[in-house]
């Protein structure tokens, strides 16, 4: 594996000209470009806060950011692994022709999305500015923000461990694409990001221990959507009804569980990567 890193580092120059070339072709000819990425969360998160404000009487403060906190990361998990499951199929013909590293491919489409998540992130952290601004006596900032290097890092292991599997299986299997699309779907609601863990802690504790709870946050994606609300968002109790959830303070072990996950994720999607790679050009 150490030489096919050394092989990548050759090749460093193609792979950003790829992110340059996806960034340009992605919203060409658009008159609002990069704001079409963040149409579809902040258009999600606007009925979310709506209905859950007025229809299932939810009055936790500053709901809409607690929402978009998460769901931005997981968008962007879900765009990587949509958008990458094609990247060899639809360049096999310049595969047959020329030599580059195939990850290559992959990456690209990774670092790009990456590069739209990290422009959406300064658009949140605007919101949380406004939020201030309207109302000064609660602020939605805390010094925790300064752990967003640590989540980021996690976040891009495992997208990109995942994004070179599926792309390489993809390549065989193209039932695989589909298979993937179900799973994000329903993974979606496996995942703290239309309701709170606190909410989980809860139901865990009614059964008379926290194992419920340490087993949902196995799931790295889960961990990974309460780590960046906990970090980012000031904790405010959760009101979902008659009930009233105190904040619960981010679990340091778990997320260190979800960290060497990701890495073992990366380590494993690189290395079914390379080891299926050189079989791509006798795809029929």
């Amino acid at each position: 594996m150490l030489a096919e890193l050394k092989e990548l580092w050759k090749f460093r120059e193609l792979l950003i000209s790829m992110i340059q070339r996806d960034l340009k072709i992605r919203y060409k000819n658009s008159v609002l470009g990069f704001f079409w990425s963040l149409l579809n969360p902040l258009l999600t998160v606007l009925v979310m806060t709506v209905v859950f404000k007025n229809f299932m009487s939810n009055g936790t403060q500053n709901l809409s950011a607690y929402i978009l906190a998460a769901y931005l990361p997981y968008m962007f998990f879900q765009l990587c692994l949509m958008d990458s499951s094609q990247t060899i199929l639809s360049n096999i013909v310049i595969i047959r022709k020329i030599y580059f590293p195939r990850e290559i491919l992959p990456l690209a489409s990774v670092l790009s999305n990456f590069i739209h998540f990290l422009l959406a992130l300064c658009v949140f952290f605007a919101y949380l500015l406004y939020i201030y601004i309207a109302n000064p006596k609660i602020s939605p900032f805390q010094i925790t923000i300064l752990y967003l290097p640590l989540l980021l890092l996690m976040n891009l292991m495992l997208v990109t461990g995942l994004s070179l599997f599926i792309s390489a299986l993809n390549t065989f299997y193209e039932d695989v694409k589909y298979i993937v699309s179900v799973l994000l779907y329903l993974l979606f609601f496996v995942c703290p990001i239309m309701y709170f863990s606190e909410k989980v802690y809860q139901i865990s504790m009614n059964h008379g221990s926290p194992l419920l709870y340490r087993i949902y946050h196995l799931n790295p994606v889960a961990m990974m959507c309460t780590a960046y609300r906990k970090l980012l968002v000031a904790p405010q109790p959760v009101i979902d009804g008659s009930n009233t959830y105190q904040p619960l303070s981010l679990d340091w072990v778990l997320l260190g569980v979800a960290f060497v996950i990701s890495f073992l994720v990366l380590v494993g999607g690189y290395a079914t990567f390379n080891r299926l790679k050189w079989k791509f050009v006798e795809r029929p």
